[in-house]
């Protein structure tokens, strides 16, 4: 049985999530296409185009995606109550850049932003969607599957109805989603290293040699991230160790030595190389540590959430590598 967005996605409230979107009719229509060869890969290209685009209009930071053969992760901070502070003029500017011809009609614009500007009510209907997971999602899949399935002459959905999310409830959660996202194509057998996997947040940091030193930042956003603070290279460092331990033989000896950002999030190694893979395979609506995911049950109105006999299992892991 699935939940209303609303109850899963509070629309009043800030958050993490981990969304998925997978492709429909055949398995590969953002990849090579094993029944007539043909390759669109080129449509990755749109997907991480189109990402960062909307992260820059809507009030949202993201913090890694990977966008793989027939689906894409993301993990995208929200934070609803943002465009109350935005003029009304920014409102305006923002909403009218996501359409098509805005470009088209440059010269128009400033006439447009002053008449959207001056209808309060449409505009406190686009302050709640500029803030909204789920706006920014229809905004980002619909066109992808507009423009594909004009490329393939033909009509029909391109997405799976409905795109999964996960809530991130705490730092170690939403570290290990990263990290589980970053490593996609190197599990897939696509990459051989992390920093190899095409269209991913992973490549794009590891090519910032410049901002290595600095603290890790968002890939883009329009908001304030909340993330734990920590360098740049710290979580190069963790993606590569992480990524060397769950895969041992692909790119030699694991180094002896753990990263010391999991001293900070008090979790021991074992801890973590438990908890990335279990990102999808052991949690379901949430991810967090047990009080959190407890909580989050409550205000949900459910009893229970499957990842919570998990997150127990890891707080009592004392096992060694």
């Amino acid at each position: 049985m699935g939940y209303p967005r609303y109850v899963t996605v509070p629309t009043d409230t800030p958050g993490i999530y981990h969304c998925v979107s997978r492709c429909v009719r055949r398995a590969f229509l953002c990849g090579e296409d094993t029944v007539t060869g043909r390759s669109f890969d080129h449509r990755r290209q749109w997907l991480e185009d189109r990402i960062l685009f909307l992260a820059e209009r809507f009030a949202v930071a993201v913090h890694a995606y990977a966008v793989m053969s027939n689906h894409f992760h993301l993990v995208l901070e929200v934070d609803p109550g943002a465009p109350k502070a935005w003029t009304d003029e920014e409102i305006a500017r923002r909403w009218l850049s996501l359409s098509n011809d805005a470009a088209a009609l440059e010269s128009t614009l400033d006439t447009r932003i002053a008449a959207l500007a001056a209808q309060p009510e449409r505009l406190a209907v686009l302050r709640e969607r500029l803030g909204s997971l789920s706006w920014f999602m229809r905004y980002l899949k619909e066109p992808i599957a507009r423009r594909a399935n004009q490329e393939d002459d033909c009509t029909g959905r391109f997405w799976e109805g409905r795109f999964r999310t996960q809530s991130l409830l705490d730092d170690p959660a939403v570290l290990a989603c990263m990290v589980y996202v970053d490593l996609n194509p190197v599990r897939a057998g696509l990459a051989q290293t992390p920093e190899q996997g095409l269209h991913t947040s992973m490549r794009r940091r590891a090519r910032d040699t410049a901002g290595r030193d600095q603290f890790l930042q968002p890939l883009a956003a329009s908001i304030q991230s909340t993330v734990t603070p920590l360098l740049a290279a710290q979580y190069l460092e963790l993606v590569d160790w992480t990524g060397r331990s769950l895969h041992p033989g692909q790119r030699g000896i694991i180094p002896a030595r753990t990263p010391a950002i999991l001293e900070r999030l008090t979790m021991r190694p074992r801890q973590w190389l438990l908890q990335v893979p279990a990102t999808e395979s052991r949690y379901c609506r949430a991810i967090g540590r047990v009080d959190a995911l407890i909580e989050h049950a409550r205000i949900s109105g459910r009893r229970w959430l499957r990842g919570i006999g998990t997150a127990q299992a890891l707080e009592h892991s004392t096992k060694p590598i």
